[in-house]
This record gives C-alpha cells, sequence and structure tokens, in this order.
C-alpha cells in the first residue's frame, strides 16, 4: 500500500461522490439549519477520520503519537455512531428507539476496548 501524501483514484472519486451528495442534501435541505450542520459536520468528521487513519497506517510500528490517533479516530466514530443514531431512533417504535441507542453504545464500547485495550499498534 502507497502511503506517502498521493491519493488514489479511488480515493479521489469517493471524496467527489461525498462532496455532490453533500451539496445536494445541503440544496435541498435550504432553510433547515439543523439538517446542514448535521451534512457538514458528517462530512468534516468523515475526512478528519481519513486523515486520521491514513496518519495512523503511516505510523503503524512506531508507537510516538500513536495514542492521540488512535484517541482522535475512536472519538471520531463514537461521533459519527451517535449523530446517526440520533437521526435514526427518532423514527422509530419505542423499544426499537431503545435497541438503536443500544446498538451506539455497544459500538462505541467495542471500537474503545479494540483501539486501547488490545494489541493494535
Amino acid at each position: 500500500m502507497d502511503l506517502d501524501r498521493r491519493y488514489s483514484g479511488l480515493t479521489k472519486v469517493g471524496f467527489g461522490v461525498l462532496a455532490c451528495n453533500s451539496a445536494l442534501v445541503v440544496y435541498k435541505s435550504r432553510g433547515d439549519a439543523g439538517s446542514v450542520a448535521f451534512v457538514l459536520v458528517a462530512d468534516a468528521a468523515l475526512v478528519l477520520l481519513f486523515v486520521c487513519l491514513r496518519e495512523f497506517e503511516r505510523r503503524r510500528g512506531r508507537p510516538a503519537g500513536s495514542g492521540r490517533i488512535k484517541a482522535a479516530v475512536w472519538a471520531l466514530t463514537t461521533l459519527l455512531t451517535a449523530m446517526f443514531a440520533s437521526r435514526v431512533a427518532p423514527v422509530m417504535p419505542t423499544p426499537v428507539d431503545a435497541l438503536v441507542w443500544g446498538m451506539a453504545l455497544a459500538t462505541a464500547a467495542g471500537g474503545l476496548w479494540a483501539l486501547f485495550f488490545t494489541v493494535i499498534d
């Protein structure tokens, strides 16, 4: 895997699709500040997550600073999980609402365990 600063064509296409999709959603959601903010924050978190994961891969085998990168990855994934659960749960019946939040909590806890309590460098 090429871990220098160049991005693959597939990565560029993926970010292009994300940008186009986000622009369409923002256009359709004009007047709904909450939806626009959701899209912009989710996009920013996804881009930051991509950057953090790329840096984590680049530093593989060198522990200096990897704890901060792991913390950033966990925080961003937990943020995204909570954001999407907050959008899905209210439209579900009450028992399913609780299940959605329980799954979000289990995902965050599992990510915490996998990143900090297992051997992943």
